[in-house]
C-alpha cells in the first residue's frame, strides 16, 4: 500500500455516511472547504502526541492512541463551550509501522469516538518519519456568534469549579513508568480495580463535552479552561488571563478514589498528583454566584464541585486548609523544563 491508496480507502471510511451540508469538499483535495452557519463562529484547536514524550507505543495499542488523539482536542472544544463538528489528523509514521495494521487500527480508535459525538474527519496528512510516531490533530468546533467561553472572563467574587474527579490519569501514568504503591489496606479486587480505572484514565481520557455545552449554551461559565497540564498550572493560566487571584480549599478537591487506594503517603501524595498531575481532561471553570444554583448537579453522569473562589490579582493563588493558607504553585507539566 502506497500512501494514495491509504487515502483513498480512508476517504471511503470517512465519507461512508455521506458530508455534512456545511463541508463542500471532503478528503481528496488539498484543502476543505467549509461554509460556516449563519450566526456562528467557528472555534479551531489543535494537539500534538509525540511517541516517548506524549505516549509509548509499547503500551499504548494503536486504537486507544487514535481515541487519545481525539479526546485531547474534544476536550479543548468543551472548554470553549462549542459544539465539535470536522477533524483533520495528520500521522508521521517509521516504514516499519506503516507495513502494519498500525494505522487501521490507528483510525478506528478515532473514528470510534467521532462517532459518539457526531465528528466528521475531513482531512489531513501522512508523512514518514525517522524514528517516532507524530499525531497532529485539528479539531473544528461551531457556537453561536460571540458566545465563546474564554479563560479571561472571571470577576472576584466568581465561584471555581471542577468537574469529575482529579489524579487518576497521573497515577496512570507513574504506574507505567514505576508502579505505585498499593495500600495493604484494600482488597485485592479494590486495587486491581482502582489500576485499571487509573490505566484507563490515562490511556482512554473521556473528553466533557457535555458540561462544556451545557455551561456555553446555558451562559453559566466565565471562564473556562481544560485540565491537561495540571490543576494548579491551569489555574495559574486562567488567573493570568482574568488578572485576578483565586483561593482554593484543599478538603474540597475532588481526588479520585483509585488515587487514594493505590497511592500512599509513603509513595505519591494523592493530594499533589490531583493538584500537579495533569492530563485528567476535566474543566476548570468559574460562574457568578448568583448562577451557581442553575448548574446542574451532573451531566452524562459527571458531577463538578465547588472548590474555591477568584479573588483579586493582589490575592495570588492560593490553597486553603482550615485557617491556614498558603501559596499554590504552578508545578504542573512543562514540555521544556529543566
Amino acid at each position: 500500500m502506497d500512501e494514495f491508496e491509504f487515502i483513498r480507502r480512508l476517504r471511503g471510511k470517512a465519507n461512508r455516511t455521506g458530508l455534512p451540508a456545511q463541508v463542500l469538499t471532503g478528503i481528496g483535495d488539498d484543502g476543505t472547504v467549509i461554509r460556516p452557519s449563519p450566526g456562528k463562529d467557528l472555534i479551531v484547536t489543535t494537539d500534538l502526541l509525540i511517541e516517548d514524550i506524549d505516549f509509548r507505543k509499547k503500551e499504548t495499542p494503536p486504537d486507544v492512541l487514535g481515541h487519545k488523539a481525539l479526546a485531547v482536542s474534544l476536550s479543548d472544544l468543551a472548554a470553549m463551550g462549542s459544539t465539535p463538528r470536522w477533524a483533520l489528523t495528520s500521522l508521521g509514521v517509521p516504514k516499519q509501522v506503516w507495513n502494519t495494521e498500525f494505522l487501521d487500527r490507528f483510525y478506528d480508535g478515532i473514528f470510534k469516538l467521532a462517532e459518539r459525538y457526531q465528528v466528521k474527519l475531513i482531512g489531513g496528512d501522512t508523512s514518514r518519519t525517522p524514528a517516532r510516531i507524530i499525531v497532529d490533530t485539528i479539531l473544528i468546533g461551531e457556537c453561536l456568534e460571540g458566545k465563546a467561553v474564554l479563560r479571561a472572563g472571571a470577576k472576584p467574587g466568581d465561584l471555581v469549579y471542577v468537574t469529575g474527579e482529579l489524579g487518576a490519569a497521573a497515577a496512570g501514568l507513574r504506574l507505567l513508568n514505576r508502579g505505585a504503591d498499593p495500600t495493604p489496606a484494600h482488597s485485592k479486587e479494590a486495587r486491581d480495580a482502582a489500576i485499571e480505572r487509573v490505566m484507563r484514565r490515562q490511556l482512554r481520557p473521556e473528553p466533557r463535552v457535555g458540561w462544556g455545552l451545557v455551561l456555553g449554551e446555558e451562559h453559566l461559565a466565565t471562564a473556562m479552561i481544560d485540565i491537561s497540564d495540571g490543576l494548579s498550572s491551569d489555574l495559574h493560566h486562567l488567573c493570568e488571563e482574568c488578572k485576578v487571584g483565586a483561593t482554593i480549599d484543599r478538603a474540597k478537591i475532588p481526588i479520585d478514589e483509585a488515587v487514594k487506594i493505590l497511592c500512599g503517603r509513603r509513595a505519591l501524595d494523592p493530594l499533589m498528583l490531583a493538584l500537579h498531575g495533569g492530563e485528567d481532561f476535566e474543566l476548570l471553570f468559574t460562574v457568578s454566584p448568583e448562577n451557581a444554583s442553575r448548574l446542574p448537579k451532573k451531566v452524562d453522569g459527571v458531577n463538578a464541585s465547588c472548590i474555591g473562589q477568584i479573588e483579586p490579582a493582589s490575592s495570588g493563588v492560593r490553597l486553603a486548609e482550615g485557617s491556614s493558607v498558603w501559596e499554590l504553585e504552578a508545578l504542573g507539566f512543562q514540555h521544556f523544563k529543566n
